[in-house]
């Protein structure tokens, strides 16, 4: 905290309002015979022996005068509870303590007037200024305080959502008429730092047209979260699922657990959970569009902590690979069992159409890339295949000729399709394998 150099009337005073925390502070805790009797009493055996008929007598109870502020029974074994040493007395903040992004920061601020004039006419403005803006909280500049009186005071409640990381500055300002009438102006400013409470690393794996996220939440704090929600926001075009392990099937009140669900605990100082998301597209590609955005989502995470303040944050966008949509597709549905040198053969392709408009004609033949006499295998008879148009999501079938040129095993390859009416070349059939024996 600085002030300002000159003599002022005004001061700022600022505590941070949040919740007390547990102190736990062990108390002596005795038995009631040491109260009574030391334990030099087991040296004469006559007064030992009445040492359990005089403890039978007396009655232990703790008080119920609740104006008894001393707490003076807590220091006696009452009960197999007391043992813990747990005082359940709770702690006000003596700090600003640590600030966490995603938390609410809510602070009481009193202005007091230590002088012995009156003070009048007291605009009052109070700011948070990070590194990259500065937020407005309070400004009485429409509607001033009109005096305080020697010795007296103005509080408010100011509140910021935590969005930034990094040092951050509560500056608070007064404009004001001092006794003798000289207006004054009042900076003080309050410094924090904001820390990141936790850290999500992810993990993407794609599998056919299926995408998993793998998300690991850590925490950071030095206390324990409670995350209420950690839920997966996809992007457009996508459709997001957690995946879960599973339950027992003899498990009941599953809609009341589901409404219900407890939170899930990450314990303090590194702790560690999983989550697991499913995505998939929820759209076809668009007609014009084969290459799809590689941004899938973000996630949202809300939490408590042991007292039940809440956090929330949001990560950026999470990319993934840029995904090539085919507007068209070949499979090869049939080969035959065996190739023979230099007899023709032939193989049962299907065309798929994986757009919403109608495609076609297309025309079937070889890739000129490569010299007749370097290919292995070739078209046998007509070099090109006529087929007629394919509708939207539709397919077409048909049988190519070839014919092996060498032996061994070979590859089947530079299979290209032209569609006539767009003037598109397409390569969709992947190289293949085959055997080529002489009979």
């Amino acid at each position: 905290m600085s002030s300002s150099q000159t003599s002022h009337s005004l001061a700022f005073r600022v505590m941070r309002l949040c919740r007390p925390t547990l102190h736990v502070d062990t108390p002596l805790l005795v038995d009631p015979s040491d109260l009574l009797v030391g334990e030099d009493i087991y040296d004469d055996p006559m007064a030992a022996s009445h040492l359990p008929r005089l403890l039978g007598s007396l009655k232990f109870q703790p008080s119920g005068d609740a104006a008894d502020l001393g707490y003076r029974n807590r220091f006696l074994l009452n009960d197999s509870t007391d043992s813990m040493g747990l005082s359940g007395l709770l702690l006000l903040p003596q700090a600003f303590g640590a600030i966490y992004l995603g938390e609410t920061f809510c602070s009481y601020i009193s202005i007091n007037n230590s002088s012995n004039f009156e003070v009048r006419d007291i605009t009052i403005k109070a700011e948070i200024q990070t590194e990259k803006q500065r937020i407005l909280l309070l400004d009485t500049s429409k509607s001033a305080v009109e005096s305080i009186r020697a010795g007296g005071r103005y509080d408010f409640i100011v509140e910021h959502d935590v969005k930034e990381l990094g040092a951050h500055t509560l500056v608070c300002t007064a404009h004001y008429n001092d006794g003798d009438g000289e207006r004054k102006y009042l900076p003080q400013f309050f410094k924090f730092n904001v820390a990141n409470p936790l850290s999500v690393r992810t993990k993407i794996r794609v599998v056919k047209d299926t995408t998993f996220i793998e998300a690991c939440i850590e925490n950071h704090t030095k206390s324990n979260l409670y995350m209420d929600q950690v839920e997966f926001e996809p992007a457009q075009n996508w459709s997001a699922a957690k995946l879960k392990a599973d339950e027992h099937s003899s498990d009941e009140n599953s809609t009341a657990r589901e409404t219900f669900r407890p939170p899930v605990l990450i314990r303090s100082g590194g702790g560690i959970q999983n989550y697991l998301y499913q995505l998939k597209s929820s759209s076809q590609s668009s007609d014009q569009i084969k290459v799809e955005g590689n941004v899938l989502g973000k996630l949202q995470i809300t939490w408590r902590t042991n007292l039940g303040e809440p956090g929330r944050l949001q990560t950026q966008q999470i990319l993934g690979a840029v995904i090539v949509r085919k507007e068209i597709d070949l499979q090869v549905v049939r080969l035959p069992a065996t190739i023979s040198l230099g007899r023709s053969f032939s193989v049962h392709i299907d065309l798929l159409n994986l757009t919403e408009r109608e495609l076609g004609p297309f025309e079937v033949s070889l890739s000129p890339d490569d010299l007749p006499e370097e290919r292995a295998i070739m078209i046998n008879g007509l070099q090109k295949m006529v087929l007629p148009k394919v509708e939207a999501f539709g397919s077409i079938d048909f049988h190519l000729n070839l014919v092996a040129m060498k032996l061994g095993v070979q590859k089947i390859t530079g299979i290209r399709i032209y569609e006539y009416k767009e003037g598109k070349t397409y390569n969709p059939l992947p190289d293949m394998e085959v055997f080529v024996d002489l009979e």
